[in-house]
């Protein structure tokens, strides 16, 4: 009687507390991106048990979701897996077999400034989608690394932890995953956020990290992505110069902000889609359910003050494709349309993955067969659609939107502009970065002369390669001591706007998970990783943590 007793205490009480669950994995990664596969390459690779849980269907992220013309900056500071992902490509490209569409001499060599496929060092840095994922799903073959996908963490109960160190995470599904150690590689931090980890959404304000080109950035024109491009000011209203009439779609009445402040707004997704002019393996651009021409009555103004720069970043990848990408004033950018999406619910997350599916595929349909298109524009629209042979369980539509930014967190170290600016060193660097400070527009106004313009727009060269700090992988002491997150970076929007790029992903997701496995070995909180040892591994494995002008890719 005794034993049942104690047996009905401890079915029926809630404050029973029951031993923890021994850990599943040494390391659990959540989120299929790039750098999620090669952080759990990495972790095989030192002899680590590791899983990837992601709500992911396809992996590799956008690096298989149609961002075939890599954002590459400078290769001399791409090592490790990061490098081998593009040696990878290169050696499907040196086949005869793959060049189905094209032959490949009549392909080109276009890179991003640089030679698309470089023989001397056995790497290919544009591809077709498809390409990129089967490279990932070889490293998941050829290191036995269990992939659960399709499973959704529960962001409200889903994160147990044990004081600083998250014991388990838990899907909708109800599936759980015990480790040891656990990186977040998810565009919008969905489990960093769950763990109480410090993060931001938006912009700060200048002032924040003393920064010039963070906040609202009123006035100034970077690139060609705005209303300056035109030789005549483009009217908001519906009834050119009569703000009575109302204002046409996709423009914001708000006010900007003030410069130099900060916001929530985060920089304009789109799809990178992947087109083709080859009349064998093209799809005509479908016309979505909910299609409004309305939505596209400022591009006609735009037309008719004379811009044809449509075609401007249809880059060419291989087997006559593009990695098609936003250009101009009003593009494949839906600018404005994304602000709650990096905190939303899974449910408005997916309606505002519609809207932007919607607005984009309504886009291609107008260009091509609105009447008032301008004929020039539109008979160069229609030698396109999307690619038969690519998101073949998609349409040909890409799976994967660019979220060019949603959650950063806040950790141990936050990178900013003035790291990547060189006006002060970075500690215990993990990686480098090269690419251009590269902020997409985040809104569409009304100018006090009653013009529209778009904002936030953003280039600024970085003058060269910059070092990358550890303490930008791992949040603040005593909040999430085995948890490290190579995406959602801890970094200022500005700064993001360069770090963000899928190859700098890729070489944080090999740094996060070497610090994992010496975390381990040492039993040490991550934060606490010796980075002399660090570094030695991460050389040893061929990453890159330090350039001097004149360095060989």
């Amino acid at each position: 009687m005794k034993s049942f007793r104690c047996l009905l205490v401890l079915f029926l009480s809630p404050f029973v507390h029951l031993p923890a669950r021994a850990a599943d994995y040494d390391l659990v990664v959540y989120g299929g991106t790039s750098a999620g596969v090669i952080a759990a390459v990495q972790a095989k690779k030192m002899g680590k048990s590791v899983i990837i849980v992601c709500p992911d269907k396809h992996l590799g992220g956008l690096s298989s979701g149609g961002l075939g013309f890599t954002d590459t900056g400078n290769k001399a500071v791409m090592g490790g897996l990061s490098r081998d992902f593009y040696h990878r490509v290169w050696k499907h490209y040196d086949t005869a077999a793959a060049w189905k569409w094209q032959k490949k001499e009549a392909y080109g060599n276009k890179g991003q400034g640089t030679p698309a496929i470089d023989g001397a060092q056995r790497t290919m840095w544009i591809f077709e989608p498809h390409v990129a994922e089967r490279v990932f799903e070889d490293y998941i073959r050829e290191f036995k690394i269990p992939v659960r996908r399709n499973e959704w963490l529960d962001r409200a109960h889903g994160v147990k932890k044990d004081g600083a160190r998250i014991v388990s995470i838990t899907t909708l599904s109800r599936k759980t995953y015990a480790g040891r150690m656990f990186i977040d590689a998810t565009y919008e931090g969905d489990l960093m956020a769950a763990a109480g980890v410090d993060y931001h959404v938006g912009r700060e304000a200048q002032s924040v990290y003393g920064e010039q080109w963070n906040g609202v950035q009123t006035g100034v024109l970077h690139h060609r992505h705005h209303f300056g491009v035109l030789k005549t000011p483009i009217s908001p209203y519906v009834v050119p110069g009569d703000p009575t009439s109302g204002v046409l779609p996709r423009i914001s009445t708000e006010p900007p902000g003030a410069y130099g402040s900060g916001d929530k707004r985060v920089q304009a997704y789109c799809f990178r889609m992947c087109l083709t002019d080859d009349p064998r393996n093209r799809i005509p651009f479908p016309k979505p359910k909910g299609y409004d021409a309305k939505q596209y009555e400022l591009l006609l103004r735009i037309f008719a003050a004379g811009w044809r720069e449509t075609f401007e970043k249809f880059d060419p990848i291989p087997n006559h494709k593009t990695d098609t990408n936003n250009h101009g004033p009003f593009s494949t950018d839906n600018i404005g349309m994304n602000y709650d999406y990096p905190e939303a619910s899974y449910e408005r997350r997916r309606e505002i993955i519609r809207e932007h599916e919607t607005y984009q595929k309504g886009l291609m349909w107008f260009i091509a067969n609105d009447p008032r298109v301008p004929k020039d524009v539109q008979d160069a629209m229609r030698r396109w659609g999307l690619a038969k042979d690519e998101f073949t369980d998609n349409g040909g539509w890409p799976h994967q939107l660019y979220i060019r930014e949603a959650r950063r967190m806040i950790g141990s170290y936050v990178m900013t502009e003035n790291e990547l600016l060189k006006k002060r060193p970075t500690p215990q660097p993990v990686g480098m970065g090269s690419y251009t400070i590269d902020s997409h527009n985040v809104q569409r106004y009304i100018t006090p002369e009653g013009h529209v313009q778009n904002e936030g727009d953003i280039g600024v060269s970085t003058k060269g390669p910059y070092e990358i700090a550890y303490g930008a992988l791992v949040p603040k002491r005593g909040q999430a001591d085995n948890l490290l997150v190579p995406v959602c970076v801890s970094s200022s929007h500005i700064a993001f706007g360069s770090i963000r790029m899928e190859p700098v992903f890729m070489i944080l997701g090999q740094s996060a998970a070497t610090a994992a496995c010496l975390a381990l070995d040492d039993g040490v909180p991550v934060q606490q990783v010796d980075y002399a040892k660090l570094r030695e591994r991460l050389l040893k494995d061929g990453q890159v943590l330090e350039w001097k002008k004149g360095d060989k890719p």
